[in-house]
């Protein structure tokens, strides 16, 4: 087990190496974007937006990619779930600056006993594998950038296991992101993950919960970003929820408790 004493963990640039790069405010003007899923509905804005705020171009992939009406969008082909896809996109794209990973799989059931092998699998590659792949795949053409960062999409059920193998993946992917924090935060590659309950699009189509705008939820990624920030809570849902990481399990999970056992 590695020494947890928090002298292993220092801020970039403080080990007395001068040679290594400093996180700093972050400027999307002129950044190259690439964005997986982004023929979704949190993909599509997070096309749009970085376009916006002065990104030069955006790569937007897909596994099917469409069609856009603006010449600084390219449609690239990406399976995050293949090696040789994402190897293709490395190459097909050594100019970006920024990585959003926000493709994802859901399930249709809630019960992690009752998922098929199937839908393990997809989720865990495409919600934890892919993510961490691409990521691997993109740092060595995002460290030698000025400025890159890394946007990663969890979930308030990166804290919250009543999603089955999706709460499984994201918290996967959550702790993913706080390792390639730590070891790119030296190269001056800033990395961001964003915590997020029910957003409004055809994912959670099924549920009459209320539901944040994609829009809203771009933006405030984004505002993210640029600020130099390292994680993004959202919603109320996963401000909640990260502060009962603390307490008894039982008060997160009340099922649990002993006046509910049979």
């Amino acid at each position: 087990m590695p020494n947890l004493s928090r002298k292993t963990v220092q801020p970039a640039g403080h080990d007395g190496n001068h040679n290594r790069k400093f996180v700093k405010m972050y400027s999307l003007n002129g950044a190259v974007v690439l964005v997986t899923g982004a023929n979704g509905g949190i993909g599509t804005h997070f096309v749009h937006t970085a376009l916006a705020r002065g990104a030069s171009k955006v790569y937007a992939t897909a596994r099917t990619p469409r069609t856009w009406d603006d010449n600084r969008i390219v449609p690239l082909t990406l399976d995050i779930t293949d090696p040789s896809s994402i190897q293709a996109a490395v190459e097909a794209a050594p100019d970006a600056t920024v990585l959003i990973n926000n493709a994802g799989a859901s399930v249709a059931t809630s019960g992690i006993l009752s998922h098929t092998d199937a839908e393990i699998r997809a989720n865990v590659e495409t919600n934890f594998l892919g993510p961490l792949f691409l990521a691997r795949a993109f740092a060595p053409i995002l460290s030698a950038k000025d400025n890159a960062a890394i946007v990663d999409i969890h979930s308030a059920m990166s804290w919250y296991a009543v999603g089955g193998i999706y709460s499984a993946t994201k918290a996967a992917l959550w702790s993913a992101t706080n390792s390639l924090r730590l070891e790119l935060a030296p190269e001056g590659v800033h990395v961001v993950g964003v915590h997020v309950g029910y957003v409004d699009t055809a994912m959670a189509a099924h549920t009459t919960d209320p539901k944040m705008d994609p829009a809203e939820l771009v933006n405030k990624v984004l505002d993210a970003v640029e600020a130099g920030e390292y994680e993004v809570l959202a919603d109320e849902t996963s401000v909640q929820l990260k502060a009962g990481l603390s307490a008894p399990i039982e008060a997160l999970y009340p099922q649990l408790s002993p006046s509910n056992s049979r």
